[in-house]
């Protein structure tokens, strides 16, 4: 009960401050020419904007807020003009119902329906808000300035309706694309991570398929040397064969997620976009100051997002946490005719040369956190097992800068042709 009276209460607040931020914004206004029997505010671009942007009860919206336009009018005009009430509200009533009128015009359509489709929605708006300023206008011709609306007056309505219909979509149309584009983003990485952790169980898999072999082995070596131990041996085997096959549901598991195509393929400029963003607000979380950059010789459409975009935020990540409190960090990407050469180079504490060597150990790790637990270095483990599967080379140096170097045959990353 109480988490419905909030949800209640919560849509009445915005179902008020839109029709309030309409009322103001109503104010602003153009008057297309002198003399002309109606003028044009902003107060239907917020209405409209602000439906959009958060879906509310269209006819209680409209309703609310052709009231307040009303009272707000009629609240000025009392106060600069010391118009008579009575009057002041008759006069600007129309506009009151133009926003009940248009309110119950997108009610119709059901505006949620064509949000995927901006062009179509843009027209029926035009279409609605035509209907319902003509009727405006008609209602204040007849009743309060005897003005006919002429041909002119209707063309241009249709104009203005058209401009700021497709205006509008237009402004939520980049605001939507940005939102999904952060939530593809997302997704993005969260499917990266999984796919790293899928790599890591199927190789664990492997491990466990051999030691499960072993354990048989030794069984069948026992059996007849020491019938006791050879049990215990059989049932070591077999308890490792269960857990190999609850890693196997798993690994079913996470195959079908990392199976669902997000999209055909993915620009190397906008991964190396995405991992750039992604740590600088890791670095900023840190509360650090480096700076990201990076750069791309050619550009080039990739099936294989996933597991590049694994590979590169291991390291950029990797080299975020090196970085004491300020550094530097470039992520390049250099295609030729028969490799792709990633590069991450960053200006932290480095790596030691006689450490180089087992870095890509399984378990190596020099990072500890506040109680003095090791980190479960497999991160570049990881890596190394990405770059294996496209039969590629990594290179590590390091001295004033640390830079890993990672050469991939072109063949296993390029859809189509390089732009």
């Amino acid at each position: 009960m109480e988490k419905t009276k909030f949800v209640h209460n919560h849509k009445f607040l915005l179902i008020f401050a839109v029709a309030i931020v309409t009322a103001i914004a109503s104010e602003v206004k153009v008057i297309p020419y002198e003399g002309a029997p109606f003028r044009f505010g902003l107060g239907t671009i917020m209405f409209l904007l602000g439906i959009l942007i958060r879906p509310l009860p269209l006819i209680y919206t409209g309703l609310i807020t052709g009231i307040l336009v009303v009272l707000f009018r009629t609240m000025l005009d009392w106060l600069f003009f010391e118009s008579a009430f009575s009057y002041s509200f008759f006069s600007h009533f129309p506009a009151g119902l133009f926003y009940i009128l248009f309110a119950i015009g997108l009610r119709i359509i059901n505006t949620e329906k064509y949000k995927s489709k901006p062009l179509l929605l843009a027209s029926f708006i035009m279409m609605i808000e035509f209907v319902s300023n003509y009727i405006e206008q008609f209602v204040t011709s007849v009743y309060i300035t005897n003005i006919s609306v002429t041909i002119k007056d209707i063309g241009l309505l249709l104009l203005v309706a058209f401009i700021r219909s497709f205006f509008v979509i237009g402004i939520y149309s980049s605001i939507t694309v940005e939102e999904q584009k952060k939530q593809m983003q997302q997704l993005l990485n969260f499917i990266s991570t999984l796919y790293v952790e899928a790599l890591y169980l199927k190789k664990s898999m492997n491990e466990i398929e051999q030691i499960t072999a072993s354990s048989y082995g030794l069984y069948e070596q026992l059996k007849n040397i020491d019938p006791a131990i050879s049990l215990k041996a059989l049932s070591i085997a077999q308890e490792i064969h269960e857990v190999k096959k609850d890693e196997q549901r798993i690994y079913a598991g996470l195959s079908k997620i990392l199976n669902i195509k997000l999209l055909d393929a993915y620009f190397i400029s906008d991964l190396l976009q995405y991992v750039k963003e992604t740590n600088e607000k890791y670095s900023e979380m840190l509360n650090k100051k480096i700076d990201i950059t990076v750069s791309c010789n050619q550009d080039f459409r990739t099936n294989e997002h996933i597991p590049l975009l694994a590979l590169m935020n291991n390291l950029v990540t990797n080299a975020v946490e090196a970085i004491e409190k300020e550094g530097t960090i470039h992520i390049a990407v250099h295609v030729s005719k028969s490799f792709a050469t990633i590069t991450v180079e960053d200006t932290g504490a480095g790596i030691p040369k006689n450490l180089i060597p087992i870095i890509f150990d399984p378990g190596f790790t020099t990072k500890f956190n506040g109680e003095g637990v090791p980190s479960t270095g497999i991160g570049l483990s990881h890596v190394q097992a990405i770059v294996e599967k496209f039969n590629g080379t990594i290179h590590v140096e390091s001295d004033e800068k640390t830079i890993f170097s990672i050469k991939i045959p072109i063949q296993y990353l390029v859809k189509g042709d390089i732009a």
